[in-house]
């Protein structure tokens, strides 16, 4: 592994930062502590800042000393936290009930900052680098809204870049997938209307629990039957609420649920086969239904060349058998997808082990392995470089 001196220098600078942003995290669009501390680490490192752009997001800019290119690109980290319940016990354990660092968005920040530390002291490149810290990854869609407060405007770049800590993935292996990398999502809320009664009267009523319940079933069809097999579609109901006694058929009921797609016109395709499933299916058993589905994320999709790149960068940095490129996508979802549907890029898996006690991503138990802390600096710094070079004449 290709650990350059002034990396190696600031490992343990680094990993105290990101036990700082651990014990302070902020949920989505609340990062107020988060982006105050992160623009001034940058200050402090030259780099040019601009302040809450997407509510809290923040974007420092800083030129190499080529002085030739216009070249640009942007590198971003997600900074937000969960609304989770830390269990665990060490002395930076988060300071806030019901807020922890349990995605490693704390180590996402702190790379990327190493990374302008050391690219600032260096500026051997030629051309703007941006680094991008997103708000409001978790739900709260933050890449879209910076997108929507001008970053490509305000930011010019030709391509877009990120990356996310893998537990699973063995320390110092980096998965790179040219094409789909992480899934859509969806929220669907369906109101199954029927007319309720007297339990003991069942043929006075259209029972909606019973509609509900062959809804349920029926939507398995989608992805046994109505989807090419080779596309992955995930449709799960993970709510079912009605009645309030147990001697009354009640009038109405409710279930919600998400759909996942790992391909943008299956994802249309899913919608249109829910919407006619729910509706004539509820209708054979003399109920209504009303179908709410809610766009969440896109599919995050790597650029085929731009990926290459990566792997390139990747390869030279760890050696060809450690760079992943075969790895299944995950059906979560990341909103780092709004990003790289308006510029070229690329967003890779960095290996982070097993995790502490087998904890994974989203566990009360989960945390940041710092051991990935030089490895993801030196990503970003060789990406920089070889996106960016100083050309001689």
């Amino acid at each position: 592994m290709k650990i350059s001196p002034n990396i190696k220098n600031i490992v343990n600078e680094v990993s105290d930062w990101r036990k700082e942003l651990h014990a302070n995290p902020e949920l989505g669009y609340e990062e107020i502590w988060t982006s105050e501390f992160i623009c001034k680490k940058l200050e402090s490192f030259g780099v040019e800042v601009h302040r809450d752009l997407g509510t809290t997001g923040v974007v420092g800019v800083l030129k190499g000393n080529g002085g030739r290119s216009n070249r640009a690109i942007g590198l971003r980290a997600d900074m937000d936290a969960l609304p989770i319940q830390e269990e665990n016990e060490f002395s930076y354990k988060s300071r806030f009930d019901g807020k922890m660092h349990a995605c490693g968005h704390d180590g996402h920040v702190s790379m990327l900052l190493g990374a302008a530390k050391t690219l600032s002291q260096e500026k051997n490149f030629d051309g703007t680098v941006y680094f991008i810290f997103q708000p409001a990854e978790e739900g709260g869609a933050g890449g879209l809204s910076m997108i929507k407060d001008g970053l490509f405007e305000k930011f010019s770049m030709e391509s877009i870049w990120g990356l996310h800590n893998w537990p699973g993935l063995e320390v110092g292996e980096i998965g790179v997938h040219k094409g789909s990398v992480m899934a859509s999502f969806d929220k669907f809320k369906v109101l199954v209307n029927g007319k309720g009664g007297h339990a003991a009267l069942p043929q006075s009523t259209s029972d909606p629990i019973l509609a509900t319940s062959a809804i349920v079933q029926s939507l398995q069809q989608i992805v046994s039957r109505k989807q090419n097999p080779l596309d992955s579609v995930v449709v799960s109901v993970t709510q079912i609420t009605s009645g309030t006694s147990f001697n009354i058929i009640p009038q109405v009921s409710e279930f919600v649920g998400t759909i996942r797609t790992l391909n943008s016109n299956a994802r249309v395709s899913v919608h249109k086969q829910f919407l006619e499933i729910c509706k004539m299916t509820a209708s054979a058993y003399g109920c209504k239904a009303e179908v709410e589905i809610i766009p969440g994320y896109p599919v995050t999709v790597n650029d085929p060349n731009e990926s290459q790149k990566a792997i390139h960068v990747a390869e030279n940095l760890v050696g060809k058998g450690l760079v992943r490129k075969n790895l299944a996508p995950s059906m979560g979802a990341e909103d780092f997808a709004y990003m790289l549907e308006k510029k070229p890029g690329c967003y890779i898996w960095l290996g982070a082990g097993e995790g502490k006690a087998g904890s994974m991503l989203h566990n009360s138990k989960y945390d940041f392995n710092n051991n990935i802390i030089p490895l993801g600096i030196a990503y970003w710094n060789e990406l920089v470089k070889s996106e960016l070079p100083i050309r001689s004449n």
